[in-house]
């Protein structure tokens, strides 16, 4: 009987061992976020540099962000940052910049590309061609407008910074 007690006493010592390594591997939220940027040719001496990633505003709204660097054989290439919502997280206000705060502090204005309408309201591109470089690799701010003093916040971490950086070179 003791045998038997004591089998299924380390059983059960095994299964919560492996219940608890299973709920921390899975329940604790990553950091590390993998985007690989996707090269295609469009046409001859045209190539699109595309990265994506989900993020989540301060309202816990998702948003698909888009980086895209299109390069032209003969042309500056242009940068473009593209901001999906999902349905409710509110309508962009177009023809507004948007604002990208560092950490400390120090504000850019990302010109609005929707000079009056967009394909949909909560979807946003701007230009970055001449910001992108001049911002901090740590974490950033972006500051989308909606109207009467509302708006979009959302975090963007450090390793995407990077991402985008690495990406416009």
């Amino acid at each position: 009987m003791y045998r038997h007690f004591s089998n299924k006493f380390w059983w059960l010592i095994i299964l919560t061992i492996l219940t608890l390594l299973i709920f921390l591997g899975f329940g604790i939220p990553s950091e590390t976020v993998i985007a690989a940027a996707t090269k295609v040719e469009v046409s001859p001496g045209e190539v699109l540099y595309r990265q994506e990633n989900k993020l989540v505003d301060t309202k816990g709204n998702s948003w698909d962000v888009i980086l895209t660097k299109r390069v032209y054989s003969e042309q500056k290439p242009t940068i473009y940052l593209r901001l999906i919502g999902c349905p409710g997280a509110g309508e962009l206000l177009h023809p507004q910049p948007m604002q990208i705060i560092s950490s400390s502090g120090i504000i850019w204005k990302a010109k609005d590309i929707f000079l009056d309408e967009a394909p949909a309201p909560t979807i946003g591109q701007y230009n970055l061609m001449n910001i992108l470089s001049e911002l901090p690799t740590d974490n950033l701010h972006l500051v989308l407008p909606l109207g009467r003093k509302h708006f979009v916040n959302i975090l963007v971490p450090q390793n995407i910074v990077q991402q985008w950086q690495e990406l416009a070179n």
